[in-house]
């Protein structure tokens, strides 16, 4: 049986023993399996002992015929294929072990398989099995506009069925789980996948990770952003000014997460934009600066004040004495607690605008915070050298008090410790002690 994509007669395979169910893996999917690899006169050069072979198709981690044969397979089902060079390592041959043009043969178990991980941080919370290949390379952006086909899955069985069109990052106004939305910016055009979606992708409160969601959703189209290095530099300009436009509307709406994301998509289509026109050159940069202006007000909005501080250097570093810059700068050092440069970039604003009331009253307000800082600072030291001074005393008397009681132990000698035997007014008086003419202790 030919498994080729273009029946050229690259694969064949032979079933031995047939697998379990119809399911079976695909690119991206993490495959386990046990394998011998022999020449055409019979020659193994290579074979799994005891650990299985794992791998994940379509990563180029094998040869092109090993991942179309694995591709075909069941679960727990065990074939032959024969692999014609152009599958396997071509004219060359591969060192000293396979000759030049040489037809392979395997026989493989498939022990199992993982579908594909397509989280951001790979961490196996959202996976796609993949049911109808899409059609082109293109994929949504993280704010094209979509229009699915949804189906919830429970224990088998279609809970909740409908088309809906909606703008990524709008999810959640149309019932959307995070997770299809991330999933999504994967899709082909016309791709159907099953997705399997952990908690934390879910709408749960808590995100419990054992918990499960099941999604068939198929892409029936997006809106598709030109690719900004396939653009002239007057088409990126405009690009960037919708994405500009589009971002305002969304950040009058008081969501700014999604509006963020169209002003770093802004950013991405005026990036290494070179034109040898002044004119244009002079608006990309009045552009930049908007963007990542923009960009920091967004995260400011929403606390990310590392984020924010990143997006004002950005902006100084194409025009160092832009007051929004400077004061939104100021603002998120506030957030971040570096009140002396906070206080410092405040001042950089009355340097350009000498009555700016909004840096004035930033000032003083840091001022405030840095006072009201020291007071604490020095009550946290105070009380602090008192405990050390504290913990020194306690110390010190411990020490003392395993020391010998030496007034009233004074004068006390043992037989073993005279060099004579004690006198009869020293047997009288055991705790007196008596000095010589010279003032030393006498009989010491």
């Amino acid at each position: 049986m030919d498994i080729t994509p273009k029946l050229d007669g690259g694969v064949l395979k032979e079933i031995l023993v047939h697998g379990n169910g119809t399911d079976k893996p695909h690119k991206g999917c993490r495959a386990y399996v046990h394998y011998t690899g022999s020449l055409s006169d019979g020659t193994v050069f290579d074979k799994t002992n005891e650990v299985p072979f794992q791998f994940t198709i379509g990563k180029d981690m094998t040869i092109k015929g090993f991942d179309l044969a694995v591709s075909s397979m069941a679960c727990d089902e065990k074939s032959t294929f024969r692999c014609h060079p152009d599958y396997g390592y071509g004219l060359d041959g591969f060192e000293q072990i396979i000759p030049p043009n040489t037809w392979l043969t395997f026989e493989i178990h498939l022990l199992k398989w993982t579908w594909e991980d397509i989280s951001r941080r790979k961490d196996k919370s959202i996976t796609r099995q993949i049911l109808e290949y899409g059609v082109d390379h293109a994929t949504p952006s993280s704010v094209s506009l979509v229009n699915i086909h949804l189906e919830k899955e429970e224990n088998g069985n279609v809970i909740e069925e409908r088309d809906v069109e909606f703008r990524l990052g709008e999810g959640k106004d149309f019932g959307i789980c995070p997770g299809i939305e991330i999933a999504l910016t994967k899709f082909k055009k016309k791709e159907k996948s099953r997705l399997f979606i952990h908690g934390k992708h879910t709408f749960l409160e808590y995100g419990n990770d054992d918990f499960k969601e099941v999604y068939v959703i198929k892409l029936n189209f997006f809106e598709k952003f030109e690719e900004s290095w396939s653009l002239t530099c007057e088409d990126r300009i405009e690009q960037a000014k919708f994405f500009k436009q589009k971002g305002t509307d969304y950040f009058k709406m008081d969501n700014y997460k999604l509006a963020l994301k169209f002003y770093k998509k802004m950013e991405d289509y005026l990036k290494n934009n070179i034109s040898i026109d002044e004119n244009q050159m002079e608006e990309i940069k009045f552009l930049s600066v908007t963007s990542y202006l923009n960009s920091a007000l967004c995260n400011l909005k929403s606390h990310r004040h590392t984020q924010a501080k990143n997006d004002c250097e950005s902006a100084l570093s194409l025009e160092p004495t832009n007051v929004k810059a400077l004061f939104r700068k100021g603002e998120a050092l506030v957030g971040l607690h570096e009140l002396i440069a906070a206080k410092q970039s405040f001042e950089a604003v009355l340097q350009q605008e000498p009555n700016n009331r909004a840096a004035i009253a930033k000032i003083i307000e840091c001022d405030k915070k840095l006072k009201s800082q020291k007071k604490i600072e020095k009550s946290v030291y105070s009380n602090m050298f008192e405990k050390f001074a504290k913990r020194d005393t306690e110390k010190e008397e411990e020490f003392l008090s395993q020391q010998p009681d030496v007034m009233n132990t004074l004068g006390e000698w043992g037989d073993d410790e005279r060099e004579r035997a004690p006198t009869e007014f020293e047997k009288e008086n055991p705790n007196i002690l008596m000095l010589n003419t010279t003032g030393y202790f006498k009989n010491m």
